[in-house]
């Protein structure tokens, strides 16, 4: 039986950077849910395909071939064979995955991806609904948070990283709509799951967020 340790919180409370670390250092297989809703977002919007009609975006989602592979340390997402890691993380795919990501038969075609990805490995798997909808039963279950300013600095960071020059104010503003999206759709919400540790990283380094949460799952698996 697969270990699984799940991983959930809103929108740039570093998820992904925790969920990588713990993977390379545990030898378990990373999945990044975002990359993959994000995939189809991007695949919606090549297509000029109207962020209303539910319809379209459902009979293109069923048509992805959509992979995440590590690549040097890293993963990266392939929509039909190619790389679009970067692609993705664009403001344009921001301002619309989590419309893309509340539609609930997308939701169904993703979370059945992401279970069959964890019939053959232990894996770390990052989201919004992987404690509540997609492994209630997880090994080990984390909820990370940080307030929306933090978690905009952050990602207003990466984003220069990047090369991607959005204002700080135009980030918080995407986080905090975001927020508000994943928070109260009607399927699969954000929220808690029940018997998951919270973990507020608010005033973390990534080195520090790296270091406290790798020992948290290193004491929680030795009481498993």
């Amino acid at each position: 039986m697969s270990f699984i340790i799940a991983i959930d919180g809103p929108a740039g409370s570093g998820k992904g950077t925790i969920a990588s670390f713990i993977a390379e250092k545990l030898g378990f297989l990373n999945v990044d849910t975002g990359a993959m809703y994000r995939s189809v977002t991007l695949a919606v919007l090549r297509n000029n395909i109207d962020m209303n009609d539910k319809e379209k975006i459902i009979e293109l989602a069923k048509t992805l071939q959509i992979d995440l592979k590590n690549i040097d340390g890293s993963i990266h997402a392939f929509l039909n064979g190619e790389d679009v890691s970067n692609e993705i993380r664009t403001p344009k795919v921001n301002a619309s995955v989590s419309i893309v990501a509340a539609i609930k038969e997308v939701r169904e075609i993703m979370v059945e991806h992401q279970r069959a990805l964890a019939k053959d490995h232990d894996i770390v798997m990052e989201g919004r609904d992987i404690g509540t909808v997609v492994f209630p039963n997880a090994n080990i279950k984390l909820y990370l948070e940080a307030s929306a300013e933090e978690r905009a600095q952050r990602r207003y960071k990466q984003n220069l990283e990047k090369g991607l020059e959005v204002p700080y104010e135009e980030v918080l503003e995407s986080i905090k709509n975001r927020d508000k999206i994943d928070s109260t759709r009607a399927d699969s919400p954000l929220r808690v799951p029940e018997d998951a540790v919270i973990v507020d990283t608010n005033g973390w380094l990534p080195e520090d967020a790296r270091k406290n949460i790798y020992k948290l799952i290193d004491d929680l698996m030795g009481e498993n």
